[in-house]
């Protein structure tokens, strides 16, 4: 007789993308996600973009500390507490949208994401560390014309999140794009929908 192990628990950070608070699919992939996550054992934490407080304009760059908002603190508590990262949002001008973008901005900072190695004159150097190395994350991207159609028209519109912003802080990242999905026909949208679903069970 052979016995399966249930696959690990995790604890999950979901973040939603997209600033509009009413229906919209991504809103519905986030909600297919946490539902699926919870009833498989994993622990959850959700933040939906739109309902955060935050000036999302980092108004002197990198040259004054510009003080965090409580979502803020609460959503970089979070992250550190978890072992995976869903991020969800709807693709526009090959891009994130700019609240998106602006909480990236705001709480993606030396002392928390990464840290700038210096030599012994404390001059920066060109490595750093990877401050949340070890964890997972998934990026969900919905949009209105086939990926592969943006890919080869207009590039990879991922790298950003992808690589930018997820790698550099360590994360091991895996991307689910979906599209055309102004006009998708319903069968289209329950396959999209079960996908996420059997993420959402996996922890993945």
């Amino acid at each position: 007789m052979y016995f399966f192990k249930d696959s690990p628990k995790k604890k999950i950070v979901i973040l939603l993308g997209h600033p509009d608070t009413s229906q919209t699919l991504c809103g519905e992939l986030a909600l297919l996600y946490e539902s699926a996550a919870k009833k498989a054992g994993h622990e959850v934490r959700r933040f939906s973009i739109g309902d955060m407080n935050f000036d999302p304009i980092l108004h002197k760059g990198y040259k004054a500390i510009q003080q965090l908002e409580p979502d803020l603190i609460k959503f970089q508590d979070a992250v550190r507490w978890s072992n995976h990262f869903v991020v969800i949002y709807p693709n526009w001008w090959c891009t994130m949208p700019a609240l998106l973008k602006g909480l990236f901005d705001r709480v993606w900072m030396p002392g928390f994401c990464f840290h700038m190695i210096k030599n012994a004159e404390g001059k920066q150097t060109m490595g750093w560390h990877k401050l949340l190395k070890g964890r997972t994350a998934r990026v969900i991207v919905t949009s209105g014309t086939h990926p592969v159609l943006i890919y080869l028209f207009f590039g990879d519109y991922t790298n950003e999140i992808k690589r930018g912003i997820l790698w550099f802080a360590g994360f091991k990242t895996k991307l689910t794009k979906f599209g055309p999905a102004e006009h998708a026909p319903e069968w289209k949208l329950n396959e999209w929908r079960r996908k996420v679903v059997r993420l959402g069970k996996l922890g993945e």
